[in-house]
């Protein structure tokens, strides 16, 4: 698997390369180990340049810089985290299969959670400039990319569709706010907990 061809034909032909991705026989190993943990660091990494070496600007009184061994434990909880994260999405996305329509197929399940989790990855290098980290708003996209990837690789029926996203969805949030929170309280001392994520 070409990861940046991959990455490159998810963001923009997401119709037709979920074809693809349903097709293909890929094994856990080849998601996370040629995929994830690649795509994942941008923004774990980005961040911890953002937040420790260039800092952020408070309204012209001075830049505020996370010290630096707070920010590389930020970094990398949030890193190794958010790889658990991905995984136990995919575990519930595929328990949930039965309850609309769908069969349970743990690597189909595990296709969705990774793959459609690239806009977020991706969007996350805009962290590398404190000024621009808004700009990671562009994640959101993974939202559609995650709904298209339920339609093309769980297939439940058209009349559940949108209950098995929307629970998803929920799920998924549920996951990054908590992961957002453990990594706050865990590597700012809790003071910046509520800002982690």
């Amino acid at each position: 698997m070409d990861l940046v061809n991959r990455a490159k034909q998810i963001l923009f032909s997401p119709a037709t390369e979920w074809d693809v991705i349903r097709q293909e026989s890929l094994s856990t190993a080849d998601m996370f180990g040629k995929y994830v943990v690649y795509l994942a660091a941008i923004p774990a990494i980005a961040g911890f340049f953002g937040r420790s070496l260039i800092g952020y600007s408070l309204m012209g009184m001075g830049v505020y810089r996370t010290p630096f061994f707070r920010g590389l434990v930020y970094g990398l909880l949030s890193y190794l985290l958010t790889l658990a994260g991905v995984y136990l999405l995919a575990y519930i996305i595929d328990a949930l299969a039965p309850s609309f329509g769908s069969q349970k197929d743990m690597n189909g399940s595990l296709k969705v959670a990774v793959f459609s989790s690239t806009a977020t990855w991706v969007a996350g290098v805009f962290q590398i400039i404190p000024a621009l980290s808004i700009l990671s708003i562009l994640g959101l996209y993974s939202f559609y990319l995650l709904f298209t990837g339920i339609r093309a690789v769980k297939q439940p029926p058209a009349d559940k569709l949108i209950g098995y996203f929307v629970v998803t969805v929920v799920v998924a949030l549920v996951i990054y706010v908590l992961i957002g929170i453990i990594v706050g309280t865990i590597a700012l001392g809790g003071y910046a907990a509520g800002g982690a994520f």
